[in-house]
């Protein structure tokens, strides 16, 4: 008999088989799950992530802002508040410089909220020209802040 005739005893496999097919398929589950998991975060990450820009920042990019989620900082322009507690719905207008972006929010305004207050709206910019902000989220006092030593 030669080399080629053996016949393994534990059924025509080689030994050292049956542990390197498990060794194959456990290194195969793991690269699945790597693979699965850096998607996910991937995913996550272009969905989800919101950029902060001031309304000059925002204005400047110009069509490419339409439809896109984004948060913009901005101060409240005074005599521009519209509050429509019937429905719900706050309008007014953000500057920065020179820009300015007409806001329209629907829900409850947090009790901070006033005219010439510094704000950060988050939403979506739609093709009529207004902002529809679905976060409205207020900067706190300078009276909050710490006083420098002096």
């Amino acid at each position: 008999m030669g080399d080629t005739d053996r016949v393994e005893p534990s059924g025509g496999v080689a030994a050292g088989r049956p542990s390197l097919l498990k060794r194959r398929k456990f290194i195969l589950a793991g690269v699945v799950v790597v693979v699965a998991f850096v998607f996910l975060v991937y995913i996550g990450m272009t969905q989800f992530s919101t950029y902060l820009v001031t309304v000059s920042e925002f204005v400047a990019e110009g069509d490419s802002v339409y439809g896109r989620q984004t948060r913009v900082a901005g101060q409240v322009v005074a005599d521009t508040v519209d509050w429509d507690t019937e429905n719900m719905t706050l309008s007014f207008t953000l500057t920065e410089g020179d820009a300015v972006l007409p806001v329209v929010y629907r829900g409850v305004v947090p009790d901070t909220f006033k005219e010439d207050s510094e704000l950060v709206v988050e939403g979506k910019y739609e093709a009529e020209g207004v902002f529809n902000a679905t976060k409205l989220m207020t900067k706190c006092a300078s009276k909050y802040e710490v006083a420098e030593p002096g």
